[in-house]
């Protein structure tokens, strides 16, 4: 819960036989908030509610904006679950501001090869620029709140440069390695909280390292949340499940 993130799953890693039933996450709603999937390894088939379709594979990003209100499923593509594979994901929720939380909802997916790259430190940092603005090179998603968002992969003793406006609030994960960031080393599956004391951001990596970088502005709104919605206020909440069993966030 880093205003404006607001949560952190990550799936995996892990090794599915052939003939398995791939990921479990089947027709469910979400309102007032967006989700970004990250593909590490594997794929994901994603389908909802207003028509959209894709199966994305590893190294590439979906970008879905629940807004209003929709119905959607993430699971594994029919190749996947007759062949098998490795499987790693991280889905990180965005809130989004009171003002948009109605919005009509969206849906794109990228594969690796349509999302920019940047490196730094000679080549030994590589980072995937996914929305917002990193170095000098812009994102592949357009969003809805200004929200920056990476995913850095670092060789031992590179170092990760960049200036984040002071009154963002960044979102630092280690996904897989170790990091020294202010004399503190950090280990994987650590998320690293700062202070808004400055705008300079240094990451030394102590070994090969994953990470999901990101910031932006809080809103600093109230955010109640419960099941798949996140909206403002408690009869926000009550109303995003009356419309869902009265099918307004769509049919399934």
């Amino acid at each position: 819960m880093i205003d404006p993130f607001l949560f952190l799953n990550h799936h995996g890693p892990q090794k599915y036989q052939p003939h398995n039933n791939g990921l479990p996450f089947g027709p469910h709603p979400h309102r007032g908030m967006e989700t970004v999937t990250f593909i590490l390894d594997g794929d994901i088939a994603h389908k909802d509610s207003g028509g959209n379709k894709s199966v994305i594979e590893s190294g590439g990003v979906q970008w879905m904006t629940a807004g209003s209100g929709l119905i959607h499923a993430e699971v594994s593509s029919d190749k996947f679950k007759e062949q098998g594979g490795d499987l790693e994901i991280l889905q990180l929720w965005v809130n989004l501001p009171a003002e948009r939380k109605m919005t009509a909802p969206a849906y794109k997916g990228i594969q690796k090869d349509g999302i920019p790259v940047t490196t730094m430190d000679d080549g030994k940092v590589t980072a995937q620029v996914v929305s917002g603005n990193l170095n000098g090179t812009t994102g592949a998603f357009e969003t809805l709140s200004n929200v920056t968002l990476s995913t850095v992969f670092f060789e031992a003793g590179g170092i990760f440069k960049t200036e984040v406006p002071q009154e963002n609030n960044i979102l630092c994960y280690v996904i897989k390695g170790e990091i020294k960031v202010n004399g503190e080393i950090v280990g994987p599956l650590n998320l690293v909280e700062y202070n808004n004391d400055g705008d300079q951001l240094h990451i030394e990596a102590l070994s090969d390292v994953t990470l999901l970088f990101g910031h932006a502005k809080p809103f600093d709104e109230p955010v109640v949340a419960r099941g798949p919605f996140v909206m403002n206020t408690e009869e926000e909440i009550e109303q995003a499940y009356e419309d869902y069993q009265n099918g307004k966030l769509g049919k399934w």
